[in-house]
């Protein structure tokens, strides 16, 4: 039986296969349309997903979306009673609904299926519970607590539950407008981040600055009763429809959240221009601390009601590493899972999973312990790229040399991160999350404390406060990290032990510490490969890895690949078995084909 699921008309569109019970593939718009988080139906990713299952369109057997136009009606039609939105926004919300409700003819279109084919049966599977459901139905835990956090999603910000066997129960819920995701939100505007999905920026920001306005801040959040909470909505646009949103095709777009009231209590705005003072870092410091403040309320109460030692977490909160990896030490849970795409992309995966496991009530036997389910180019593709654009290269001063075996290839590539050189590493299958986690990846020597500025000098060109995450072999992470538990998603920021921050400089954050990704051989044999070379040289059991891009999402094709290392200063380039070295690199001990 196949299933698609399918996150549409929403930020960061995606679709997954599932077949019988089992993850086929999992892929996301952007990486196709190369814009980040794109919205509107994903055509190219349904597409990708048939490919890789090897089927056609007549094949897929249940379609689950990830969305549900009459779930809270009577809660929405109140709310719209007492809340007159402003005409503009009315019309996005019409407009999308309008989009949303028409998916079974366009996937149908999608699908390619004709008059006479057999339609697939759709589900319309509930935002939060698509969440919940992407989390726990893939994790390694028969029974757990399970939680999303986000800013909404049909009418709902935060949910709780009980998963056990094949079924979630649903514990608590809270409703539009109060929305822990929309208070980070706000904040990341305030401070003149104003692109979607930039929050992330504002979690990197806050380790430069002290706490200093929590008082401010917290004001905009009171914590309730039962792992309940309230905005103070005075201080936010979302209610009166001021903030509009468009999930059409394209970039979505966010309008200003956040009233005039916020600048009374914190000062002007910063414009996104406006040089970033000690005071914005300050404000970042405060809304993490108020935000994780209220995020451990929520799970502390989960707790109270199913009082598991493991966690299942999703929503785009749950895309807060520097919170995620406090967890353990400010909750009783001592399991945490968080799957790669936690965020919106995430609840097609969650979508199809509570088609298969929830409403068919099919047994659990998939557990995600990778994310390298997106397309894959054979060797003879790449060769064949290369060949293609062989003056290109040759004009840039580019030495073409093939590998016969993985051995030579880690070897060689290792001794390159060694000597100082930036690597753009691709192989296999594309990662699914927001996060390169070996496949698509720039490498670089961690040891190196100017490692930073020169990623950004050479190719990244990022605000200088953003920290690069690292890759370390599973076994090594207790000896680098104080209290950690090993992640393979790269979803959680641990301390450093202290004797280890002055090893590894590239990768310490300000505040001593790191965003890290767990290894393991079984799960992608060549990157433990390289990376156990590079200890072999260095006695760091660890790269510096960063996602293969500049400035727009993470590369998908070898061309893209190719061209990133073209517009770029990046010193090699590793596409599968084949390495591009700049002309002033010679190749030396490489086995030739």
């Amino acid at each position: 039986m196949n299933i698609l699921g399918i996150n549409a008309y929403h930020g960061d569109a995606s679709a997954v296969l599932v077949r019988d019970g089992e993850l086929v593939a999992a892929v996301e718009e952007e990486r196709f349309r190369r814009i980040k988080h794109v919205a509107g139906f994903p055509t190219e990713a349904v597409r990708a997903c048939l490919k890789i299952g090897g089927i056609a369109g007549r094949d897929v057997h249940h379609i689950g979306v990830s969305r549900n136009p009459r779930a809270h009606l009577l809660g929405k039609g109140l709310f719209a009673l007492r809340h007159r939105a402003e005409r503009g926004a009315d019309d996005d919300r019409a407009a999308n609904d309008r989009r949303v409700q028409e998916i079974p003819g366009t996937v149908a279109g999608v699908l390619g299926l004709s008059a006479g084919d057999k339609r697939p049966e759709v589900h319309w599977v509930e935002h939060h519970p698509a969440h919940l459901a992407s989390a726990f139905f893939v994790s390694p835990f028969e029974e757990s607590a399970v939680c999303a956090i986000d800013g909404f999603g049909d009418f709902v910000s935060t949910s709780t539950a009980h998963g056990r066997a094949n079924q979630i129960d649903m514990i608590e819920r809270i409703y539009f407008p109060h929305s822990l995701g929309l208070l980070y939100l706000a904040i990341t505007q305030y401070l003149g981040f104003t692109s979607y999905g930039d929050e992330f920026k504002v979690m990197g920001l806050a380790s430069y600055g002290k706490p200093d306005f929590t008082n401010e801040v917290g004001k905009l959040v009171r914590l309730r009763r039962n792992g309940g909470f309230e905005l103070d909505l005075s201080y936010f646009s979302h209610v009166s429809g001021g903030a509009s949103m468009t999930w059409a095709d394209g970039e979505p777009t966010l309008g200003r959240v956040f009233t005039e009231k916020l600048e009374a209590l914190l000062g002007p705005a910063r414009q996104s221009d406006e040089r970033l003072t000690e005071k914005h870092a300050a404000v970042a410091a405060s809304v993490q601390a108020v935000f994780e403040e209220a995020f451990f309320h929520v799970l502390n109460a989960l707790h109270a009601r199913i009082p598991a030692t493991s966690l299942c977490l999703a929503g785009g909160c749950a895309m807060n590493s520097v919170a995620n990896g406090k967890i353990r030490n400010h909750t009783p849970f001592e399991e945490v899972f968080i799957q790669p795409a936690a965020a919106d992309n995430g609840t097609a995966l969650g979508a199809a999973f509570w088609v298969w496991n929830h409403l068919l009530k099919k047994p659990r036997h998939f557990v995600m312990k990778h994310a390298f389910w997106g397309p894959a180019f054979d060797e003879a593709e790449l060769r064949s790229l290369l060949h293609a654009r062989a003056d290109e290269v040759q004009a840039a001063g580019g030495v073409v040399t093939e590998f016969k075996d993985s051995y030579t290839l880690t070897e060689f590539v290792a001794d390159r991160i060694a000597k100082g050189q930036i690597v753009g590493w691709f192989q296999g299958r594309m990662e699914w999350g927001a996060r390169a986690l070996g496949n698509r990846s720039i490498l670089a020597d961690p040891r190196r404390a100017d490692m930073r500025d020169l990623i950004n000098e050479k190719i990244k060109f990022r605000e200088q406060f953003r920290p690069f995450a690292l890759s370390l072999l599973e076994e090594a992470h207790s000896v680098f990290f104080v209290d950690s538990a090993p992640d393979p998603f790269m979803m959680q920021v641990y301390p450093f032990q202290a004797d280890k921050r002055t090893v590894v400089p590239a990768v310490t954050h300000v505040d001593g510490s790191g965003r890290l990704q767990a290894v393991r051989l079984d799960a992608n044999p060549l990157y433990w490969e390289l990376i156990r070379a590079f200890e072999r040289r260095s006695g760091v059991p660890m790269v510096l890895n960063t996602s293969f891009n500049e400035n727009e999402p993470i590369v998908h094709e070898p061309g893209e690949a190719l061209d990133c290392f073209l517009r770029t200063r990046m010193d090699v380039l590793v596409l599968g078995n084949t390495v591009v070295t700049r002309a002033d690199e010679s190749v030396q001990h490489a086995n030739r084909v």
